[in-house]
């Protein structure tokens, strides 16, 4: 046996949604910011990415998050987050497991009833607070960027006809589409002409928009497309499925795409401030999003959303990289 590298993860999930949490393995990443971090680990280590989502170690639907030193005097960590495409802005599966998994295994102090971890993303500061009872994490509840709606009912062309979108942000740029107006519904079965379907509405809405957040020009682009139907749980207020990155299909109710989709509502007055939105994933699994106050963004009206759900750990891994391993780097087959 020959390596030249050990990489270790802790893997985890919220919502049936996977989170690979390297721990250790990867160089200090350098940069003042959290964007000048994640351009230099896509500039020189972007390898152990692929070496460690795609197969033989994972797969096409896998997402990883790297912690790194905090870049703000009031955070506890950085973190990057890392998808088939490249590098996310933001994370809400992602937060709420990796939470889960810094007070589980002891890397982060547990204290009963909440534990508060505070995290500096790309898209800007996340505050989590997870309710702790023994070693155990119930729940996790985080804070997140100001949500807001970038585009309202834009006009795209597709394959299943004329279609309007709204585009909004919740950490990241979505654009969200009604499941009946595509013509399929948000069941496992059909996953993929969502994943199709998503990704072609993506295509087209960046064709037609410029997507740049107003405070910060290196967030930019169409993230993923939130695909809406009725719930069909008992308790359910809506459901989704995101289809994100390069055709990746979001097993959780995704919570940037939950805030994102609040912050719709709450712009079409259909979700009042401090009401609950219970949000199902294509699998059924559930996190509860809370419109919990008003913020401007550059003029334009947002709101600050609390997304919750819970994480659970799922293994601790030591990844070995063979330099004579000519998939050492990773593939994809789809």
């Amino acid at each position: 046996m020959r390596f030249d590298r050990v990489v270790s993860t802790i893997d985890a999930h919220a919502a049936g949604e996977p989170l690979r949490i390297i721990t250790a393995g990867v160089p200090p990443l350098l940069g003042a910011t959290i964007l000048e971090r994640r351009r230099f680990m896509a500039e020189h280590y972007d390898g152990l990415r692929r070496a460690l989502l795609f197969e033989p170690r994972g797969h096409a639907d896998m997402y990883g998050a790297i912690l790194t030193p905090p870049v703000t005097a009031t955070a506890d960590y950085g973190v990057l987050f890392l998808t088939n495409e490249g590098y996310s802005s933001m994370c809400g599966h992602g937060i709420i497991a990796l939470t889960t998994s810094l007070i589980e295994t002891g890397m982060f102090p547990a204290r009963e009833p909440e534990t508060a971890i505070v995290y500096d993303a790309p898209a800007g500061a996340i505050a989590a607070t997870a309710t702790v009872r023994g070693n155990r994490v119930e729940r996790v509840a985080f804070r997140n960027v100001p949500a807001f709606v970038f585009a309202d009912r834009v006009g795209i062309r597709t394959s299943v006809g004329a279609l309007d979108v709204t585009v909004a942000y919740g950490g990241a740029f979505y654009a969200l589409v009604d499941a009946s107006a595509l013509g399929v519904e948000v069941v496992p079965t059909q996953v993929s002409d969502l994943t199709r379907l998503g990704m072609e509405v993506k295509r087209a809405v960046e064709r037609e928009v410029p997507v740049v957040h107003p405070e910060e020009p290196e967030l930019r682009g169409i993230y993923g497309t939130i695909i809406s139907a009725p719930p069909v749980g008992d308790g359910a207020d809506g459901r989704n499925v995101t289809v994100y990155a390069e055709g990746a299909v979001d097993r959780s109710p995704c919570g940037t795409g939950t805030s994102a989709k609040l912050a719709v509502l709450h712009a079409r007055g259909e979700l009042a401030i401090g009401r609950p939105y219970v949000h199902e994933s294509i699998i059924g699994t559930r996190f509860t999003g809370t419109v919990v106050a008003g913020v401007p963004v550059e003029g334009r009206p947002g709101v600050v959303t609390e997304i919750a759900g819970q994480g659970f750990v799922t293994g601790l891994h030591q990844f070995l990289i063979d330099p004579a391993d000519a998939t050492a780097e990773g593939f994809l087959v789809r």
